[in-house]
């Protein structure tokens, strides 16, 4: 069996859980990726066959998007001639994590595919909104990467076709221990604001992950560290709590551990306000930005005691299991096949 697995490659959650999925997918056969976007900080091992700046979101440095840049960035030429190039018909089976020249490569070529992520759960309106809506944000997440069918992942099953988050084996094997510092990833913000709110809190320590660094330094009670998936995932094991974006990757992970955590969504990025209206009604404290006195919040977060940890129904192998059966099933017969291939001669 060859499998097309298109990922998302706007920030480092998509890539963790490839890297994740990848050796229970190839367990049915070849597995073949196409890593689209280009704000991705993550190195990664995946067999990339096909790659893309694809549509990505970037970020400013004090919480917000980069929509300028978004704008130099996109090119409808582009992706429409990526698009007919893609090989999906190749493929007996294709999994798409939200990307969206995947999704219209399918829908030109009569190629059926699945959605299998976070993004998908969003299908459903049972997964939790804020409580204000933003019709461009919902449009997105229904319009964006469509597939013919969906496979969610949320932090709760919300709804049928939503299932627990795959969590990195790492995290599921470790032992979690409190060393006392706090694990800090926040993309949306820059090095220089961040240093500035933790040095405020002298008496809390900090392994903050960035992009700006790439050797870990140490300036007072911050340790600065270049991003790496097995780094971060020691630290957050090691921690007593962990501050992050409102993604859905290592919140999912900080739960599981029984790990404190503050989120910080990245404003005007709908799908974070989503996650982080979850996030609260789990008992989460959500931050919407880096205030004057943020500091102060973080104090009285560290005090407060460890949340209830995330427990899991299904393990990865379950998940992909299902997917792969799902996937099989959205396959056209021999008839079907040669009825299309007539229906595109007449065409032509």
């Amino acid at each position: 069996m060859k499998i097309f697995y298109a990922v998302q490659a706007t920030g480092n959650g998509h890539i963790s859980r490839a890297v994740e999925l990848l050796p229970y997918l190839q367990q049915y056969g070849q597995v073949d990726v196409f890593l689209s976007g280009e704000n991705s900080h993550l190195p990664t091992s995946l067999p990339v066959k096909y790659k893309s700046r694809g549509v990505s979101l970037f970020y400013g440095n004090r919480g917000g998007l980069n929509y300028f840049k978004m704008w130099q960035k996109f090119s409808i030429k582009r992706i429409w001639k990526e698009a007919k190039a893609l090989p999906v018909e190749d493929y007996d089976i294709v999994i798409n994590d939200f990307e969206c020249i995947t999704s219209l490569t399918c829908k030109l070529k009569n190629k059926p595919s699945i959605q299998f992520g976070h993004q998908a759960s969003f299908k459903s309106n049972a997964a939790p909104r804020p409580q204000k809506k933003e019709w461009i944000g919902e449009w997105i997440l229904q319009n964006y990467g469509t597939a013919t069918a969906y496979f969610g992942l949320h932090f709760k099953a919300y709804d049928t076709g939503i299932f627990n988050p795959v969590i990195k084996a790492d995290i599921i094997a470790a032992k979690a221990v409190n060393n006392g510092h706090v694990t800090v990833y926040l993309s949306h913000y820059s090095k220089k604001v961040i240093t500035t709110q933790l040095h405020k809190a002298p008496g809390i320590r900090f392994e903050v992950f960035t992009k700006e660094v790439k050797t870990e330094t140490i300036e007072k009670n911050i340790r600065f560290m270049p991003i790496s998936n097995e780094g971060f995932t020691k630290s957050m094991i090691e921690s007593a709590g962990v501050i992050t974006g409102a993604g859905f990757e290592t919140p999912a992970e900080a739960l599981y551990l029984g790990k404190k955590l503050m989120c910080l969504p990245i404003r005007g990025q709908y799908e974070q306000l989503c996650n982080a209206a979850a996030l609260e009604k789990l008992g989460v404290p959500v931050v919407a930005k880096m205030h004057a006195t943020f500091f102060v919040d973080i104090a009285k977060w560290y005090d407060l005691p460890a949340p209830t940890p995330l427990t899991l129904e299904y393990s990865t192998y379950q998940l992909v299991q299902m997917v792969i059966e799902k996937a099989k099933a959205l396959q056209p017969t021999k008839n079907q096949v040669d009825e299309i291939e007539r229906s595109n001669s007449f065409a032509l």
